[in-house]
């Protein structure tokens, strides 16, 4: 069992499939809580994040996040793990909408994303991560239309 980081807070659960490692992540890093989500990740994680970012650690899309909105949630709609996987490798879909509030406040929802992870071990050692956030942001800009 995970060790609490406090007295007060409860153990983080052990989570027992690449699917349920995924949502685990996903839940610490949208609080955000990127310390608690990187025990959830391999050393040397790759992470390519919208606009094909390389970032290093779950508290680099923090902070990006922190730029690009003033607050962003997932609503999962779903998770899915492509079939052949096994406890060496496996890769896991998420899948559904992101939700929140642009940095002056507009609020927004039903913006698409899609994350691909791949579970080594029962670590995360790979994230890819895709949304609509920048065509979203060129509509709103007046460069584009949906």
């Amino acid at each position: 069992m995970n060790t609490p980081a406090s007295s007060d807070a409860p153990p983080l659960p052990d989570p027992s499939t690449p699917a349920e490692v995924v949502d685990e992540f996903l839940r610490l890093v949208m609080i955000p809580d990127p310390q608690s989500a990187s025990r959830f990740t391999a050393p040397g994680i790759r992470i390519r994040f919208t606009g094909n970012r390389e970032m290093q650690a779950p508290g680099d899309t923090s902070a990006f996040n922190a730029k690009r909105y003033a607050w962003v949630k997932k609503k999962i709609e779903r998770t899915e793990v492509v079939a052949g996987g096994t406890a060496e490798e496996t890769v896991v879909y998420s899948l559904g909408t992101l939700y929140g509030a642009w940095p002056d406040g507009t609020a927004f929802e039903g913006n698409r994303y899609v994350d691909r992870y791949v579970v080594r071990h029962g670590l995360i050692s790979r994230m890819d991560v895709w949304n609509d956030s920048a065509e979203w942001l060129l509509v709103r800009a007046g460069l584009a239309v949906l």
